[in-house]
């Protein structure tokens, strides 16, 4: 089991795209008009880039058919038992040990827990990986809503002329976006959150390779999910603060501010130092991500390493 602890912040860049919209199509808000993104828009893509990747991914939709004399054939998104089934090869979940085995070898439900509750088997798992919600930094960010031609009539009954006829033309839609948003989610590890399962015998624990492909697929993932919403989201930034066990750190967004310049670079600057520097003996290491070409960094850290977030070069 991996002993140190992990910190850090994810920065997601949105350019006339919508990383995160809430029911009515705009862009996620909170009451004061804060535009924020949730963690499972975040968790999202980098399931899906596992699931890519062969991986075995539990929490995730996946479709199967169904078939009855009134409706016929439809298709439909699996229960969480018929996806246990598919990914397992059985349904049985009386044997709560082997279920927990199987759980914890799903690479989502090693990062992010589970809830599991099914007829005879009722299991939550605090995940090692707790991502925040992603606040927006960008002071100017505004909602682009545009206007889409359907290549098709709708022909349904609202689409009715005054005169009672069939609409003639194409119907249209909406499509939603944010001109610019630049949202920064924090995030922390505790492997010691799976020291009981370890004592159960059903995993090895939150181990130094998990974090590895966790760092891999977190720095990238927004970057390669690419559908027509997510189209102009990428990753921006990465901060990762390791630290021996005994270490507990605060919220590591709060010291980061964006700064959007039209003529030259972006600015992140990540203010944190002084508060590193109070736990300068049990802090490990300290590595930020970016893209150069794109994003000034200022930092009042020391002895941070700087990488190229696409190309991993150190910079």
């Amino acid at each position: 089991m991996m002993k140190q602890r992990v910190y850090g912040v994810m920065g997601i860049s949105s350019i006339m795209a919508n990383w995160n919209a809430d029911f009515s199509g705009y862009p996620k808000t909170t009451s004061k008009g804060e535009t924020f993104g949730s963690d499972k828009a975040f968790k999202y893509p980098m399931k899906k880039m596992w699931d890519e990747n062969g991986e075995k991914v539990l929490y995730i939709k996946s479709m199967t058919t169904v078939s009855d004399k009134k409706n016929g054939v439809n298709v439909v998104p699996r229960t969480l038992l018929q996806r246990y089934g598919q990914l397992f090869n059985s349904e049985d979940v009386t044997d709560a040990k082997k279920v927990l085995t199987n759980l914890f070898s799903a690479i989502d439900v090693k990062n992010f827990g589970a809830t599991f509750a099914e007829k005879g088997c009722n299991i939550a798992i605090t995940g090692a990986v707790q991502f925040g919600q992603g606040f927006n930094k960008y002071a100017d960010s505004a909602p682009q809503e545009q206007q889409i031609l359907s290549p098709f009539r709708d022909a349904t009954a609202s689409q009715k002329t005054k005169d009672g006829e069939e609409a003639k033309n194409s119907s249209l839609g909406t499509k939603i976006v944010s001109d610019e948003a630049h949202y920064f989610y924090p995030f922390s590890i505790n492997p010691n959150a799976y020291k009981e399962y370890v004592e159960l015998d059903v995993t090895q624990g939150y181990t130094q390779e998990d974090y590895q492909k966790f760092k891999e697929t977190v720095l990238c993932a927004a970057t390669s999910f690419a559908t027509n919403a997510k189209a102009g989201c990428e990753n921006e930034f990465g901060l990762f603060v390791e630290t021996q066990e005994e270490v507990y750190l605060p919220n590591l967004a709060t010291y980061i501010q964006f700064e959007h310049n039209n003529d030259e670079k972006n600015v992140i600057r990540v203010q944190c130092g002084d508060l590193l520097q109070e736990f300068a003996t049990k802090i490990n290491a300290v590595e930020i991500y970016y893209n150069p070409f794109t994003t000034k960094l200022e930092t009042d850290i020391s002895n941070v390493k700087m990488y190229h977030i696409f190309t991993r070069k150190e910079l």
